[in-house]
């Protein structure tokens, strides 16, 4: 078999396309490429997803966090010192259990009865708990961020007259994420690494529809060779590195956009006629 058949065959295995049967023998360099970056398809749903989610979840805690109400400044700060002072391990543990506790037949709401087996599927509980880890890192983040701005930057908005939902829109949230937003990076990073736990936990991939670290084990276990297939994984994620911190460092140069030390400078000819 070549190798263009075997990315045919098995690119978009993981999803449920192509071929169904894994290779059991004379196993290649490129069907060991082709199969674990099929599963990485999914490492990337979980730590897209999340951080999309949790970014805006991040948000909300980070403010309820500031505010002066205990009402809300409690909640958010219990919320943050739980997932960030457990192992996120534990977490993926610990929801799955509190999931499977839920009626199998589903929860009955006003007449309606609502399906409950899938919050175990690794595609939703295992995301459910990626989304609340990275909301609570990200708030810290985006809380320490607001303390930090400059308190010459609110006299200046008050003195214009921008108050209230103006003023944090416009002065405290833009520069709350341009100071947040370095630390913030390696929050994205670190989320699509820990993505590999989920092979881990006790979630199960659907008809063998594993992530990355499943196809990977997979071969170490038929090769006894795991110096092959963990290195590749390793080679994907760099790579998945690479392009988060391109990405992100995008989104920095907008978000400093304004800062002299970003703007480029043109070269202007202005010839001296007259000495």
């Amino acid at each position: 078999m070549s190798c263009w058949q075997t990315i045919n065959d098995y690119a978009f295995r993981s999803l449920g396309y192509g071929e169904r049967l894994l290779p059991r023998t004379d196993f290649t360099l490129c069907q060991q490429f082709t199969l674990i970056g099929s599963g990485l398809i999914w490492n990337i749903y979980f730590g897209l997803f999340a951080l999309i989610t949790g970014f805006f979840l991040a948000n909300a805690i980070a403010l309820a966090k500031s505010a002066q109400n205990p009402w809300f400044r409690k909640p958010a700060e219990w919320f943050i010192f739980v997932f960030r002072g457990s192992p996120l391990f534990i977490q993926f543990f610990l929801a799955y259990e509190a999931l499977q506790i839920l009626p199998k037949t589903g929860i009955n709401l006003f007449g309606i009865t609502v399906e409950t087996a899938w919050t175990t599927k690794a595609w939703a509980g295992a995301l459910f708990v990626l989304f609340l880890n990275t909301a609570a890192y990200s708030a810290e983040i985006f809380h320490g961020a607001l303390r930090s701005i400059p308190k010459g930057d609110l006299e200046a908005a008050d003195a214009y007259g921008i108050t209230g939902w103006a003023r944090f829109r416009r002065i405290q949230w833009p520069t709350m994420m341009r100071l947040a937003w370095p630390a913030y990076t390696n929050e994205a990073i670190f989320l699509f690494h820990s993505t590999t736990l989920v092979y881990f936990s006790g979630f199960p991939a659907f008809q063998q529809r594993g992530d990355a670290l499943y196809y990977a084990n997979y071969f170490a276990d038929k090769t006894f060779n795991p110096f092959v297939p963990y290195p590749i994984v390793a080679v994907y994620f760099i790579v998945l590195t690479l392009i988060l911190i391109w990405v992100f460092g995008i989104m920095n140069r907008r978000l400093n956009r304004h800062l002299p030390s970003n703007m480029v400078s043109r070269i202007r000819l202005r010839p001296q006629l007259i000495r």
